[in-house]
């Protein structure tokens, strides 16, 4: 189930709670119980690490992605 956060515009507490997609829009109460408050955009991070080695020079197919594996007309 998806995390969401918060922030109660009356104390400035921040907050996550999770609840299901369809219900993400739906009003918050903060912990103080607090009801003016407003779900934040979070970033998130896909893939990869910081320590991924880099790509080879010379590069040359290898499938991965739609058109290199192949799944394209």
């Amino acid at each position: 189930m998806p995390r969401y956060e918060y922030r109660c515009r009356t104390c400035g507490d921040t907050f996550e709670l999770s609840r299901p997609m369809a219900e993400s829009a739906a009003p918050a109460a903060c912990p103080a119980g607090h009801d003016d408050t407003v779900k934040l955009l979070s970033a998130v991070a896909v893939g990869g690490t910081a320590n991924a080695p880099a790509p080879r020079a010379g590069g040359g197919g290898g499938g991965g992605g739609c058109c290199g594996g192949g799944c394209c007309g």
